[in-house]
């Protein structure tokens, strides 16, 4: 087994999932690509995206200058905000419903559509076949996001097909931004590549198909990415806006706040009230399930972010971390009852995916945790308390009982 190094600077190490390299100094290639954000022309690369767009805008009005991915939470608001009032593009608006949604997701959501006053279409897939592909993700590599990450990418591709809009406008992108995968500079496109080895975990919608499982041809069409064919002939660009602006979640969620009524809420699981609000689950058991697999949770993506923009010492930061990353899950029920299933078998398959690397069973149904942040030798040093500036306006249920809103088209 490969030894695991970390960062001098931030959290990660190099067991990241999505691959990451520690120069002479130690420091990592995230924190070497964000060292881009304070040294590159931003000006002169937002000229740059302005000269890229301007043969995507419809002269005549004809039909959407491009196609911009939201939902309820993560950048949404700002991202059309670039679009809408900085390129003064015509976007259509695609989301994808994972029915896990939050009462205050479907209330971003609707804030959005209004303030932006922007088309929106809407993607319910059949739920009896979300729920026969969330237990086959489920049993076969561990994942109970599957289909929404499916859906989010696939969703915005195909109308751009249907369309005839070939501009597709994304955020950021999560390997540059975490790993240093690419440089702003080269400037990188979404791909059907990256798409499968990263947000699907290399498998397909075909991949699922087996003879041993339930899933059949009419379950998962919808999630099938087009061909080579379509998108040649519609002339198909995935943009990522992160390689053009000084992409900082932080100050551009607070931004949104205080411009257009953007609403955020405290989760146990991370100190960051500002992503995933429209979900019940990716700070949940999601975020659970990726603590099994990879030894780190999203508030080690979190902290390492506010390290990197100076907000957060690496000794505040892991405190953070060990404070947060094991925290009880809230939502629980509510997932059991969706899926049909009892918190003892869902327990039972977890545990299947637990990685012998940071996880030891000690005695039947119990175990040791001895993560990222357990390797690191900082535990006397650390501080009991760190001033975290998230502010959180509401709550997920938004004074609405617990329940997934499984179909929202508006809110009050």
């Amino acid at each position: 087994m490969n030894t695991i190094e970390s960062c001098r600077r931030c959290l990660y190490t190099t067991a990241h999932p999505l691959g990451l390299t520690l120069d002479e100094e130690g420091i990592c290639s995230g924190c070497r690509i964000h060292e881009e954000k304070d040294c590159l022309d931003w000006q002169y690369r937002w000229n740059q995206l302005e000269k890229f767009v301007q043969p995507y805008r419809s002269l005549d009005g004809s039909n959407y200058d491009c196609i911009v991915p939201v939902s309820g939470a993560n950048d949404s608001h700002y991202i059309v905000h670039l679009v809408k009032n900085r390129l003064k593009l015509n976007p259509l608006l695609v989301t994808y419903n994972k029915y896990f949604n939050t009462p205050l997701g479907i209330r971003n959501l609707a804030n959005l559509r209004i303030k932006f006053n922007c088309d929106i279409l809407i993607q319910n897939v059949n739920p009896v076949s979300v729920k026969k592909i969330t237990r086959a993700t489920l049993r076969k590599f561990g994942s109970m996001y599957w289909h929404c990450l499916a859906g989010q990418t696939v969703f915005p591709v195909q109308t751009a097909v249907r369309y005839g809009v070939p501009l597709i406008i994304w955020g950021a992108h999560q390997g540059l931004e975490q790993v240093g995968m690419f440089s702003h500079e080269h400037e990188v496109q979404m791909t059907r590549r990256y798409r499968k080895d990263h947000d699907l975990m290399g498998c397909e919608a075909d991949d699922l198909l087996s003879i041993f499982d339930t899933l059949t041809e009419e379950d998962i069409w919808q999630y099938r990415y087009p061909d080579d064919a379509d998108l040649n002939k519609t002339g198909v660009v995935g943009l990522y806006l992160g390689n053009y602006v000084r992409w900082d979640p932080k100050a551009q969620h607070e931004q949104m706040i205080h411009d257009y009524g953007y609403r955020s809420a405290r989760f146990g699981r991370t100190f960051d009230s500002y992503d995933f609000v429209d979900c019940y689950n990716y700070m949940g058991l999601h975020d659970l399930i990726k603590l099994y697999k990879h030894g780190y949770s999203k508030v080690t993506d979190h902290a390492c972010r506010e390290i990197r923009h100076g907000r957060l010492t690496r000794k505040q930061a892991l405190a953070q971390v060990r404070q947060h990353e094991q925290a009880p899950l809230r939502y629980l029920d509510l997932f059991c009852k969706w899926l049909g299933v009892t918190p003892r078998g869902l327990q039972f398959m977890l545990d299947q995916h637990r990685n012998p690397r940071y996880w030891t069973e000690t005695t039947p149904g119990s175990w040791t945790f001895h993560g990222w942040s357990h390797g690191e030798q900082e535990h006397a040093a650390l501080p009991k308390e760190t001033d975290i500036d998230f502010a959180a306006t509401d709550s997920l249920e938004c004074s609405q009982d617990q329940a997934y809103v499984v179909i929202g088209k508006g809110f009050p």
